[in-house]
């Protein structure tokens, strides 16, 4: 179908991609639709079009879904920090779980089956406690926008309330608003830091503390399964996981480039008495293979929480030579962690026994997974899963 930019028609929204926009076909041709559910008729209007897709913008609904909610936010539509304020919050975690599956298939290769339903978030509205707004000269207006970008375009949506963000974080984002910064451009982050935890400003932290004590249970019990008696957590920042899993393990070892995360995470495990752990600054894929040979590989997890881009071809490659007992995946990108998933499963060099999702990010397209591989070749005594038991 033949299609131009500026034309309206009507399509019926099939699916809801990675990303948070919906899919729909005309004649064969992908249209992908923002701010819609599946079953969903919509007008549309074409903005964009390539060979193989198109991309359009929601005019109306013509036959809404059940799914549908009135969204919380006044700029929900403009801003371009959340995606799903429009469904249900079930509805939201079915999509979530879906496009996991989907990636994991798709990209890595695996079995869908072994992706878990998603862990919802109790607190699926004001829940973050970290947030970056921008100023920019409204020239119309002639005032000072401050808020976040749109999702169109490059402009600044003048936010008075982000609905996801913790209550404390609005009430700095009314005293930046109160005082906006001098010239347009400039960003300011807004952090409310986590109890008893040091953390530099440039540092990273999980962003929602209600679900992190899931993300923790979840971590805990894939080392545990994995029979390990010692921990390298990689990636560490301020050596969170490696502090909480302490007593998980015998020994454990975090290894972050950033110096001020290490100094914060030795300053972090001292406030806690904890003594059986190290820090190290360096490269993750150059620190990696020399502490991997301290221990006998079968008595070792590695934990890695690396950047939204992954590992490094250097990191995967040093973790399948080393071959520990267990790979303990948190990644905040399904298809960066779908890839690094296939090329550390090749060969049968890991075993990929599940992924968890965690809604960290409720009302956005993002979501955070915890992968558990075992190594099954070369440590054929790991412990059977309770689905490989034999029936009694």
């Amino acid at each position: 179908m033949k299609v131009t930019v500026g034309q309206q028609l009507s399509v019926r929204i099939e699916d809801v991609a990675f990303g948070g926009e919906g899919v729909a076909r005309a004649d064969g041709l992908v249209i992908f639709v923002p701010f819609v559910a599946v079953g969903e008729t919509v007008e549309v209007e074409i903005t964009e079009c390539k060979a193989n897709f198109a991309r359009a913008r929601l005019l109306r609904v013509l036959e809404p879904s059940p799914e549908r909610v009135p969204p919380a936010c006044p700029h929900f539509g403009r801003c371009g920090g959340c995606q799903y304020q429009h469904l249900r919050y079930e509805t939201q975690l079915r999509i979530k779980h879906k496009q996991v599956a989907d990636l994991i298939q798709r990209i890595g290769g695996f079995d869908p089956s072994v992706v878990q339903p998603v862990i919802g978030c109790p607190r699926p509205y004001g829940y973050r406690n970290r947030i970056m707004v921008r100023s920019q000269w409204n020239k119309p207006e002639r005032r000072m926008n401050v808020g976040f970008l749109r999702w169109d375009c490059g402009l600044v949506e003048d936010v008075v309330e982000c609905k996801i963000a913790e209550p404390a974080l609005n009430e700095e984002l009314q005293k930046v608003r109160a005082h906006p910064p001098p010239k347009s451009g400039l960003k300011v982050v807004l952090r409310l830091p986590p109890q008893d935890w040091i953390v530099p400003p440039d540092s990273f932290f999980q962003n929602n503390f209600h679900l992190l004590p899931e993300l923790v249970r979840v971590v805990r019990e894939a080392v545990q399964r994995s029979g390990a008696r010692h921990l390298i957590d990689l990636y560490c920042g301020v050596g969170f996981f490696g502090i909480e899993l302490a007593d998980a393990v015998e020994s454990f070892v975090g290894v972050e480039y950033d110096r001020r995360a290490i100094r914060a995470a030795q300053e972090n495990a001292a406030r806690r008495n904890i003594r059986n752990g190290e820090f190290l600054a360096g490269k993750a894929e150059e620190l990696l293979p020399g502490l991997l040979q301290r221990f006998a590989p079968n008595s070792v997890a590695v934990l890695v929480d690396p950047p939204r881009k992954g590992l490094t071809g250097e990191a995967v490659d040093a973790l399948r030579s080393a071959a520990p007992a267990a790979v303990v995946y948190v990644s905040c990108h399904p298809a960066t962690l779908a890839r690094d998933l296939r090329a550390l499963c090749q060969e049968g060099r890991f075993t990929l026994e599940r992924v968890t999702p965690l809604d960290m990010f409720p009302q956005t397209q993002h979501v955070e997974c915890v992968a558990e591989l075992t190594n099954r070749v070369t440590h054929p005594g790991t412990p059977p899963l309770e689905s490989e038991k034999p029936e009694a």
